[in-house]
């Protein structure tokens, strides 16, 4: 991930009584202050993806009419403030004070106290920006404070700090690109590359590249040199090769094994490159490709037409969708395999929202009970009683999915500022690279295989595009299983023993796509899925509605939902209400 020293900022406005004469004078401090809590905590809890801490800018003044609402706007505006907080403790102008901007992701923290009304200022603008379609979510604490109580309760924090998750990945994706590299892979939609949908909604650039450029890059050496030498050295030593599972006369040679080891671990290099750009590129006569696309995410394409006569990208994508390399502990870039779009920015959703590397799998294969004993003989018990997702792809997952990071005992996949290289041994240990299956895979390569280890809570979510609705995104929160090793070789090896199993099963609530772990499945809107660890389900469901994608499917608890105010006007329906008020706004970067 490219790093940069400018990263969206948040904007807190202190709004305060604009009457002087005693009013305001006697409020000014109690107003600042609120703010100034605000900004501690985001910038003790929140984290820019290189791990530095958000940064919160606010005014030298408190914002008690218009003149100094637009200040505060201009200064934003030099700011490169992307998510905008009002907080006051009294009563205020509605509408002389409000954020008046149509595309910053916009809340209000109107404090719960008697003496000043902080809760009614809160109310009565939320009204307004509902009645300019100015859409913002509303923060009220539960429990009355007193005016001089400083603290911020636990049920204020998690609104606050959700909305402020949501705000800062919505404005971290705007104005950076997709890279696809090829086109689209074996008929999958969702590599169908849809420009209008990342302009409007995401308000991203979309950067294309014909897949000859990787090999272009190969055959002309456009890449770092020694930095090959290194890569190559360290993948030797760290990636273990595995059993040549392919019919004996069709496997190549070990000759042909080294060089594709040498070919996967140059297009790995080139990818980065063209992504994020090289300066030592330009060293060596080739300005023009060490800038990169500036992509925040991409995808490649690989099948059919590449893998059918080069190696196949699972190396690279693996490597890349991990948190490390041999260059060290890093950033994690998402990659999405077979160029899968809608699948990409459903990892890159969930990376910004997280800071943690993604897997990308099939949505492969539901095993109920009764198949699971037929097949194994073992009857699934506890947690896995009504079955389970098995979630598999060729290769491309990372490899922090492996469950070998650790917290308190527990398995876990970090932010990489939190994994040590004790950690990184332990994934690269627990992974092996497999001859790539010959019958998908014509022109060779390796595939990644490891189990991800059970116990880890896990989130699954993507995006699909529907004619006529647009996008709508789909969230299962769930865990991750052990199954005993007879019973996950079994079922494993009926698909493929060299590629990476997740073993997934979602929270069922007893109604709808979520009455079972069957119906997961059958609603499940496409054959991949994009899975991160922990349970991110109601920030995705914030993010969403920043957005105005409505989500259409999603098994979190009625009380973790925080959207804008103006969707309760939409209806009691909580679902329903989301659909509508999404239409009825529209793409937030969209043209009306």
């Amino acid at each position: 991930m490219t790093k940069t020293n400018n990263y969206p900022k948040i904007g807190i406005r202190p709004i305060i009584d604009g009457r002087l004469g005693g009013v305001r004078e006697s409020l000014e401090t109690t107003t600042m202050n609120m703010a100034k809590n605000v900004a501690k905590l985001f910038s003790e809890q929140l984290k820019y993806p290189d791990g530095s801490p958000v940064e919160c800018i606010m005014p030298d003044f408190c914002i008690g009419g218009v003149k100094e609402a637009v200040e505060c706007g201009s200064l934003f505006s030099t700011q490169n403030v992307g998510v905008s907080l009002s907080v006051t403790p009294c009563w205020c102008y509605g509408t002389e004070t409000m954020d008046m901007d149509p595309q910053l992701p916009k809340a209000i923290w109107g404090f719960n106290g008697t003496e000043r009304p902080g809760a009614v200022y809160l109310a009565a603008t939320l009204a307004a920006h509902n009645q300019k379609g100015l859409p913002a979510f509303g923060i009220y604490g539960e429990d009355v404070q007193d005016l001089d109580d400083s603290q911020i309760t636990e049920d204020v924090q998690k609104k606050l700090l959700s909305f402020a998750r949501a705000g800062m990945a919505v404005a971290l994706m705007k104005n950076r690109s997709y890279l696809a590299i090829g086109s689209v892979s074996m008929g999958i939609a969702g590599s169908m590359i849809d420009p209008d949908f990342f302009q409007d909604y995401l308000g991203m650039r979309n950067e294309y590249v014909d897949s000859s450029e990787v090999l272009r890059r190969i055959e002309h050496e456009i890449y770092d040199k020694e930095e090959f030498t290194k890569a190559l050295e360290w993948t030797k030593k760290n990636c273990r090769e595995g059993q040549d599972f392919n019919e004996k006369e069709k496997q190549r040679s070990t000759e042909q094994k080294e060089e594709d080891w040498e070919f996967v671990v140059k297009m790995t290099l080139i990818i980065r490159d063209l992504m994020e750009g090289n300066p030592k590129l330009k060293k060596i006569g080739y300005g023009e490709e060490s800038h990169g696309h500036d992509a925040l995410v991409s995808g490649f394409q690989g099948q059919r037409q590449w893998t059918d006569f080069l190696p196949n990208g699972d190396f690279s994508e693996a490597i890349l969708n991990s948190s490390f390399d041999w260059n060290g502990i890093r950033a994690p870039y998402m990659v999405a395999t077979e160029n899968d779009a809608l699948n990409g920015v459903s990892m890159l959703f969930n990376y910004l929202l997280t800071n943690t590397a993604q897997i990308f799998a099939d949505v492969r294969t539901y095993w109920s009970p009764s198949a699971v004993k037929r097949v194994t003989g073992w009857q699934p018990d506890g947690i896995a009683s009504e079955g389970f997702i098995h979630l598999i792809n060729s290769g491309s997952a990372t490899l922090d999915g492996t469950g070998q990071q650790s917290k308190d005992g527990k398995p876990v996949m970090k932010s990489f500022w939190e994994i040590d290289q004790n950690e990184v041994d332990a994934c690269l240990k627990a992974t092996t690279w497999y001859p790539a299956n010959l019958g998908y895979f014509r022109g060779g390569g390796f595939s990644s295989n490891f189990l991800t280890k059970g116990g880890m809570p896990v989130t699954m979510c993507r995006l699909n595009l529907i004619k006529g609705l647009g996008p709508v995104l789909q969230i299962a929160e769930g865990h991750s299983i052990d199954l005993p090793e007879h019973v996950h070789k079994t079922l494993d090896e009926r698909t493929d023993r060299t590629w990476p199993t997740t073993w997934f099963v979602p929270k069922t609530t007893g109604k709808g796509a979520f009455a079972n772990v069957y119906s997961v499945m059958n609603n499940w809107g496409s054959n991949h899925g994009a899975i991160s660890y922990g349970h991110i389900g109601h920030d995705l469901i914030t993010m969403a509605s920043i957005l105005r994608i409505p989500v259409c499917m999603h098994n979190v608890e009625e009380e973790r939902i925080f959207r804008p105010s103006a969707w309760n006007a939409q209806g009691m329906d909580k679902e329903g209400s989301d659909y509508r008020a999404c239409k009825n706004y529209g793409p937030i970067y969209g043209m009306k």
